[in-house]
């Protein structure tokens, strides 16, 4: 009892039972005309299969059936026209339902009657309704209260069971459920991509500062110093672009994500990583124009964490990079030697981001320690990807 009883206190179970009533008071106009009760049950058959009819009911059950779950893209009742015979036919179907229910409630109604009719009674006034042929007395003012102990029950059992029709009936269909997974895997992804692209981003824009700043202090030298404030600078403000690209995304649902560095840009990467000391030995073989704009934006990301690893692990120490594009694919290949005094950079986010952007392509990263050299290779194809257009959108198109 308790179980049933609780829910009185919520606001929802009135919002239901309000739903329950709005098909009498629609149908009540028909008994005006006529006292064929099944008419409204015929009538019901043509309405439904309205495609706007479905949206109609869709609002109607969200706003009063389930209102917590109004406007989430994950709700269980839809909210939109029929596309198909199938979602027309239940749609044909609940509206028979509901006015079944309506009825059943309109009928609930006499069990309050019968609490008047018995506390009335007490009076001597014979009882009638559902309490007819009771003889009046004054114990029936201890009977009246029983009736509503039914219609509580009814209250609340009669809302759950149109909410779960709503649900079987207004629910969804398998590709409804689909589109939205779909662009819940999207919005997971896009957010992936852009946690990606900070840490790429901010990452090596600290890391070339904190190069920059001990390389100056420890050469003691103005010309250097100037140099090297200049690049942090340069980084910094690079980085800041970045960040404020990634929260304008963030901030405003639906805003485009504006222009990503390419491949084309990576003489930036280089010159950053050379004014941090080390020297950079890098050889571009073949038309950096032939590779498609999302391989050549994720390149550069490869090749700025690459970098950024380096300066991290190993400092200021010479750096061959070798990019290569030839036979229908993009090769890129980052060496350095070891520090004997660092660790080898084999896990954390940065080379887990670096495989996830080549696996995302199709293609294949290696990190390795090899001759006392650390190697970044990675192997992307520039015709085998297939984008959806939501994918373009995000991927900066």
């Amino acid at each position: 009892m308790h179980r049933i009883l609780t829910p009185l206190t919520s606001a929802v179970t009135y919002s239901r039972w309000l739903h329950m009533f709005i098909p009498a008071a629609a149908a009540s106009l028909w008994f005006f005309i006529s006292d064929q009760l099944w008419m409204p049950l015929l009538f019901a058959v043509p309405v439904g299969l309205i495609p706007a009819m479905r949206l109609e009911e869709g609002l109607q059950a969200q706003l009063l059936l389930t209102p917590s779950e109004r406007g989430q893209p994950d709700a269980s009742i839809s909210v939109a026209s029929s596309t198909s015979w199938a979602e027309r036919w239940r749609t044909v179907l609940w509206l028979e339902l509901r006015l079944l229910i309506s009825a059943a409630a309109i009928m609930a109604l006499w069990l309050p009657v019968a609490s008047i009719e018995l506390a009335l009674s007490v009076t001597g006034r014979p009882p009638g309704g559902l309490v007819e042929g009771m003889d009046p007395h004054w114990w029936n003012a201890l009977l009246a209260p029983l009736p509503i102990v039914p219609l509580l029950v009814l209250v609340v059992l009669g809302g759950r069971v149109s909410t779960a029709a709503a649900r079987w009936l207004l629910g969804p269909s398998p590709t409804d459920r689909l589109s939205v997974l779909e662009e819940l895997t999207e919005q997971l992804l896009e957010r992936n991509r852009m946690a990606r692209e900070l840490h790429d981003s901010i990452g090596h824009a600290l890391t070339v500062a904190v190069v920059q700043a001990g390389a100056a202090r420890a050469a003691n030298d103005p010309a250097f110093t100037e140099r090297a404030l200049a690049a942090i600078e340069e980084t910094g403000r690079d980085a800041l672009e970045d960040l404020e690209r990634v929260l304008r995304v963030l901030r405003e649902s639906g805003t485009p994500v504006s222009r990503r560095p390419t491949l084309g840009e990576a003489k930036r990467l280089l010159d950053s990583a050379r004014s941090s000391g080390a020297k950079v030995d890098a050889r571009v073989t073949g038309d950096l124009g032939l590779v498609p704009a999302p391989v050549s934006r994720e390149g550069y990301r490869i090749l700025q964490e690459s970098l950024t690893n380096v300066l991290r692990h190993a400092g200021p120490v010479p750096i061959r990079v070798s990019i290569l594009v030839a036979d229908g694919r993009l090769e890129l290949e980052v060496v350095n030697p070891l520090s004997g005094t660092a660790g080898l950079p084999g896990s954390g986010s940065g080379l887990r981001g670096m495989r996830e952007r080549a696996a995302l392509l199709g293609g294949k990263a290696r990190m390795e320690s090899r001759e006392g050299d650390w190697r970044v290779r990675v192997s992307l194809p520039l015709d085998g990807i297939r984008w959806s257009d939501a994918l373009h959108r995000s991927s900066g198109r």
